[in-house]
């Protein structure tokens, strides 16, 4: 089953992400040599800041489930806050046990069948949902350049590719705004998306008569449901409910911005909180579409060549702990606990529910 075949796939993510983030902070840990330097950090850890973070990893339950529930309720007013909770929390559990963040997609919309949103509105806000994180930080970088924020950065760099940290960050911005402008263009055309789907519904049911014939006008129907609620979008209040979602995308992604300040407070390191944030959102620009589970191995090496310039060597490997533990460890172990409890593993009792409220 397709099902089963899924939760394998996220259990082989899951190994994955874990033999990797522990291989990557060994090497750390051999790299500066610091072995009692980093013990000694994690004896001195601020508490409140440690609780501070622990509420930044939260971010990713509470932050995109707000945003999923801002958008689906616009095609959906029935969809439940809790469930789109508990559906923006493993969205960001599957993304970080999958290459390039391809896992949280599907998740979100298994959580939300599973809660009882109806399959043409769960796709719809699906996509949204991705529109608005792109948006957001197309609109982020640009934004952040124009204020001139983070422009200290200039003053350090990377010797090895004699740039500055300000040119990566300007580069990332740009990949970013350049994406936003592709799919903004794609969603603002929906008609030809859906001359397109029925032109492959019409195929399967000409060349794959045994699956889809007695479906053809379920799925045309689908389509013409997903069509209109993407277009319900695009007028009216679908602007103010496009408008929140790109809103909500700083909650839904705080912890990837706020997790490295956070984590230098607790171990009583200071630095200047925008430029952290700037270097902070080029991270984040950069690991998104690594090929590793949850940019597993990229991240830490990534944040501990952008990072020195903030941290000393004697903290810098529990620094990488910490800040990964905020942006993505305690996302992956909650997600994994509720997956297997919520779920049991099986994403056919995600579709079971949301298949009897449609037929009822």
């Amino acid at each position: 089953m397709a099902s089963s075949t899924t939760a394998r796939l996220l259990k082989r993510g899951l190994e994955i992400f874990a033999l990797l983030s522990v291989l990557a902070v060994v090497a750390l840990l051999v790299y500066t040599g610091k072995w009692a330097a980093t013990v000694n950090a994690f004896l001195h850890v601020n508490p409140w800041w440690l609780l501070a973070g622990l509420g930044v990893a939260s971010l990713d339950w509470f932050g995109g489930g707000i945003r999923i529930w801002v958008l689906a309720r616009h095609v959906y007013p029935k969809t439940p806050f809790w469930g789109m909770v508990v559906a923006g929390g493993l969205s960001a559990w599957g993304s970080y046990l999958t290459p390039a963040q391809t896992g949280g997609g599907p998740m979100m919309i298994y959580t939300m069948r599973h809660y009882g949103v109806p399959l043409p509105e769960t796709l719809t806000s699906s996509l949204m949902d991705f529109i608005a994180t792109v948006v957001f930080f197309a609109v982020a970088g640009p934004t952040a350049i124009i204020l001139g924020a983070g422009s200290s950065l200039a003053k350090h760099g990377i010797p090895l590719l004699n740039i500055s940290l300000y040119d990566v960050f300007k580069a990332s911005a740009a990949i970013w705004l350049a994406i936003g402008l592709l799919v903004f263009f794609v969603a603002a055309f929906p008609g030809v998306a859906r001359r397109l789907l029925h032109a492959i519904v019409d195929w399967l049911a000409r060349h794959q008569r045994s699956w889809a014939a007695a479906r053809v006008d379920m799925l045309r129907t689908g389509v013409d449901r997903t069509h209109e609620c993407v277009v319900a979008f695009f007028r009216g209040r679908g602007w103010i409910a496009m408008g929140l979602g790109v809103l909500t995308s700083a909650l839904a992604h705080a912890s990837k911005f706020l997790a490295g300040y956070v984590a230098l407070r607790a171990l009583g390191l200071h630095a200047d909180f925008v430029d952290v944030l700037i270097l902070q959102t080029t991270i984040a620009f950069l690991l998104y579409f690594a090929p590793t589970p949850g940019s597993s191995g990229a991240a830490e090496a990534l944040s501990a060549a952008l990072m020195s310039v903030y941290v000393p060597d004697a903290f810098l490997t529990a620094y990488t702990i910490l800040w990964r533990f905020f942006m993505s460890y305690a996302t992956v172990i909650v997600g994994t606990f509720v997956f297997y409890r919520l779920l049991h593993g099986n994403l056919d009792e995600a579709a079971a529910p949301a298949e009897a409220a449609a037929a009822g």
